[in-house]
């Protein structure tokens, strides 16, 4: 945890229903509205300098347009500038530095020469890029979200523990990262497989759709491989670990959709 927290990240606890109520996109989504509205009427105001308004009147639009754009880069550009300085802070870069260098420049730039009473400003296009590239951060954080979202109902599948049977027969119920490749493990009809192996004894009908999308059920019977999250639907089986949990069919899953989603 100290050495994300130093490389600027946050840790927490993962808990499977975190996604419901996404707060960071409903501000993602007022700033696309607080953007949009104020390029919207930036660009009426440009459009009437760019129809032959002169003199104090082009300046009096170039100021209303400033005072517009200013707290729209403060409250809807926050994200990139948030992100920009938590980079540069750890002393490394992002793709948000370069916007965030952007959207100021050419607002320090229109601004400079609005006072200078210059012919020429470009709050509209400040506001504008910052209300597409707003967009375009929203859609990248719901598709994220979605990688999320899959992620956790896969994680639901994988038991957290598994009954364990000892060289004696005994029982032992253990948390699924405890438990090594060889060891074997005691399924009960209407419990998920913890972790891949195979068959030592018994014989059941395998719901493997979490595998190939099929939802009708196969057999398995002593000597059968069997993948991690399968759920057993009629009778016990005893099997024999394969791999631990961390290699283990819907780990891999998981693993390759979280790649998906960066």
């Amino acid at each position: 945890m100290r050495a994300v927290g130093e490389r600027g990240y946050e840790t927490h606890i993962f808990t499977p229903g975190e996604g419901e109520g996404d707060a960071v996109l409903k501000h993602l989504i007022r700033a696309v509205a607080v953007s949009g509205f104020a390029a919207a009427n930036i660009m009426l105001l440009s459009v009437s300098v760019w129809s032959g308004a002169d003199a104090a009147t082009r300046d009096l639009f170039h100021w209303v347009s400033a005072m517009i754009a200013g707290p729209t880069l403060i409250y809807a550009g926050r994200f990139f500038y948030q992100s920009a300085w938590n980079a540069l802070r750890h002393g490394r870069t992002n793709m948000d530095v370069p916007i965030a260098l952007a959207v100021t420049l050419s607002y320090a730039m229109s601004l400079y020469e609005t006072i200078g009473h210059g012919e020429h400003a470009w709050f509209d296009a400040t506001v504008t890029l910052l209300f597409f590239l707003l967009i375009g951060r929203t859609l990248d954080h719901m598709m994220r979200g979605r990688a999320r979202s899959a992620i956790s109902g896969l994680a639901r599948l994988s038991p957290r523990g598994a009954t364990v049977l000892h060289a004696d027969g005994s029982p032992e119920y253990r948390a699924v990262d405890e438990i090594e490749p060889g060891e074997r493990l005691m399924i009960a009809a209407g419990e998920r497989i913890p972790l891949d192996g195979c068959v030592v004894s018994g014989s059941c009908d395998l719901d493997r759709s979490v595998v190939n999308g099929e939802s009708e059920p196969i057999s398995v019977s002593s000597g059968d491989a069997v993948e991690a999250g399968t759920l057993n639907l009629t009778g016990p089986l005893v099997l024999r670990a394969t791999a631990n949990a961390r290699d283990s069919f819907v780990a891999e899953i998981m693993g390759l959709m979280e790649a998906g989603g960066r």
